[in-house]
């Protein structure tokens, strides 16, 4: 999964994580590639369709 520039900063995907690997960037969210297990659960969570399978 990958958070793209349409993010909002609201930070509604870095509770939905079950593994921890989003956090808060400079201008964005971020997702820790190494980490994510692409379950889809921020995506689901996300208000503004920013986040997309890398």
């Amino acid at each position: 999964m990958k958070i793209t520039d349409a993010c909002i900063m609201c930070g509604a995907c870095e509770g939905e994580c079950p593994v921890g690997a989003i956090s808060q960037g400079d201008s964005q969210f971020e997702i820790d590639s190494s980490a994510c297990i692409d379950c889809g659960a921020c995506a689901a969570g996300c208000p503004t369709g920013a986040i997309v399978e890398s």
